[in-house]
């Protein structure tokens, strides 16, 4: 996997929460297609509250981007996130209408929104980065080991993030996140290290509570 400077060393300071994802039996079950069907429901309604907040992280990324092309990336993303990926979310869940953010998604999109209103366009930009970068990483080894996904009851899932032109969207995240990094003082660097490796830390809670059926407990 080839990265720039700044986001292959982000990966790799990632390395443990990158083990701990592969993991969790969330994403083992997922691919033996063992996983409850409940499980990957609630999931996905979680997946949709988050992506409605998450989109506005990315919406936010645009209005600071420095560039025309960051503008037309960061917008683009945030449009395809709302409308493409709402698609896969109402093939399986039949009442998103009900569904409550839990614990885990509130704390993980507070975090998105609070850094958007922060003022610095390189950490946000570092901190919506792993939402690309694990799934297009998770997908894509799932779909290679896996083969055709006929018969599979999450193929299309599998599908969405194995696709190759979602690894493209993402080499362009990653690119944006290194040019960012690359005009950034060594203090900015930091702190984008930082929301980066915290995103990460997100990503694997947000499958952990899924399969756990996380509630808010009083």
């Amino acid at each position: 996997m080839t990265a720039g400077v700044f986001t292959a060393e982000a990966w790799q300071r990632a390395a443990g929460v990158r083990e701990a994802v592969d993991a969790l039996p969330f994403l083992r079950e997922l691919e033996d297609g063992t996983l409850p069907r409940a499980t990957f429901r609630q999931y996905l309604a979680q997946d949709a509250l988050y992506l409605a907040e998450y989109g506005r992280a990315l919406a936010a990324c645009a209005r600071q981007a420095g560039t025309a092309e960051e503008l037309i990336f960061w917008s683009t993303a945030a449009a395809q996130t709302v409308e493409v990926e709402r698609e896969l979310h109402a093939a399986h869940v039949d009442d998103l209408a009900s569904a409550e953010p839990s614990p885990t998604t509130t704390a993980y999109t507070s975090y998105l929104l609070g850094l958007a209103g922060g003022g610095s366009h390189p950490v946000l930009a570092a901190a919506v980065l792993p939402c690309f970068w694990v799934y297009d990483d998770v997908g894509t080894r799932l779909a290679a080991r896996l083969g055709p996904l006929e018969g599979h009851p999450y193929a299309d899932w599998i599908g969405t993030y194995g696709d190759p032109e979602f690894a493209a969207t993402t080499a362009t995240a990653r690119d944006l996140v290194d040019g960012l990094a690359a005009a950034a003082d060594e203090r900015t660097r930091e702190r984008m290290h930082a929301a980066f490796r915290r995103g990460m830390q997100y990503e694997w809670m947000f499958w952990d509570a899924a399969y756990r059926g996380e509630t808010w407990p009083v």
